[in-house]
């Protein structure tokens, strides 16, 4: 695959082995005492290894990082970045640590709690922006997108709720995308996380909202989903395929600028409590939430379905090719299989309700119909 380098959103470095060239990005950005942020699994493999040979100097490592980052694991590392002089991270890992990396960089030099940046109304101008230290994301996974995004989420500890921190700033600086960081991630991670990238891309394409800039990309993003996910799910060494589920992760999270939709607000909940794989609870989630839009979206899906060339280009085919893409990654169909517990869902149902993402979903929903959405992917009922 030819070595690009695109600038939307921000700067992308995209090839194999690009990530020998992280001294430049962090010349490029003044960075001169880097700190690494990773997780605990990240960092037992030769990824770090390979950036700090990379590197002029070896780079200090912060790995607090738990599979679904809460905000105690953003303080923790602010007070690491801050004690060791740090002047920029580099992120580098799946959704977690580069959520957490970026939100590291973004309250390294703030005075307010991080939760008063939540993505509520213009909070973020609450923030002091020149304190913002810059980001250089390298993700291992093609799920999150969380390169080429502006927010980070974080579980809020004493309430168990997912919060979405936003600043225009926490965007990266520059993204390394090396498919060679992912060839050795597992098949089931690739599965979960190849999930994500089209929950991205596919609640951004159903969005009532208009932006055509993410309309475009959305498309293109379910697109390479279609063509590369079951390759690299089967074929972890296919360079093609894990390249190209790169890309459509990046692709995910740019598209989601014009918003997600109720698999996001089911998800949010799940994994706040239970700690389940973001990736996974969508993925469990999606077919129950597109027949629930069905209304508002057929005439889309069936375009969508056209463009993506399923033998059965219309609604009922475009469900068709979810739920037999979910039985070929070993996706489980219903919500018990994650959970088997079905005593907190009032509370998860208004939760999903208050989510950010529900605001964008293609029909209004009450509590009342996550309640039952809920109760039907719990029981498998479509």
């Amino acid at each position: 695959m030819e070595n690009m380098n695109w600038n939307y959103p921000t700067p992308i470095w995209f090839g194999f082995n690009r990530i020998k060239e992280i001294q430049k990005a962090c010349n490029d950005l003044q960075i001169k005492n880097p700190l690494i942020v990773t997780d605990p699994g990240i960092q037992k493999t030769d990824i770090i290894d390979t950036i700090n040979l990379s590197l002029n100097d070896k780079a200090s490592i912060y790995s607090d990082v738990k599979g679904n980052p809460t905000g105690q694991n953003v303080i923790n590392g602010v007070k690491y970045f801050n004690n060791g002089n740090h002047d920029g991270v580099i992120a580098v890992g799946g959704g977690s640590a580069m959520d957490t990396g970026k939100g590291i960089a973004f309250m390294s030099g703030q005075t307010r709690p991080l939760w008063d940046f939540e993505d509520i109304g213009d909070y973020w101008t609450r923030a002091k922006s020149e304190n913002i230290k810059p980001i250089i994301a390298i993700p291992t996974t093609a799920g999150t997108g969380s390169e080429t995004g502006r927010a980070g989420v974080f579980t809020k500890e004493d309430t168990h709720e997912k919060k979405i921190i936003f600043h225009p700033k926490m965007l990266p600086s520059i993204v390394i995308l090396d498919p060679n960081l992912t060839i050795a991630l597992p098949p089931q991670l690739t599965a979960f996380t190849g999930m994500d990238a089209l929950a991205h891309c596919l609640e951004a394409y159903c969005s009532p909202f208009f932006h055509p800039l993410s309309q475009g990309i959305a498309i293109e993003g379910i697109s390479m989903v279609y063509k590369y996910l079951l390759t690299a799910f089967k074929d972890g060494e296919n360079i093609e395929a894990r390249g190209n589920m790169l890309v459509a992760s990046s692709m995910g999270s740019t598209a989601f600028q014009k918003g997600l939709g109720a698999i996001h607000s089911m998800s949010h909940p799940v994994g706040a409590i239970y700690n389940t794989h973001h990736g996974l609870t969508n993925a469990v989630f999606m077919p129950y939430v597109l027949l629930k839009n069905k209304n508002a979206i057929d005439n889309r899906i069936e375009s969508l379905a056209r463009y993506i060339n399923l033998p059965n280009p219309n609604f009922d085919g475009f469900i068709k090719w979810i739920l037999d893409l979910r039985s070929k990654l070993a996706v489980p169909h219903t919500l018990k299989e994650l959970i088997n517990d079905d005593k907190r869902f009032e509370e998860m149902s208004i939760m999903a309700f208050n989510d950010p993402s529900t605001g964008s979903n293609p029909i209004q929903l009450s509590d009342k119909d996550f309640l039952q959405l809920y109760r039907d992917a719990y029981n498998g009922k479509l």
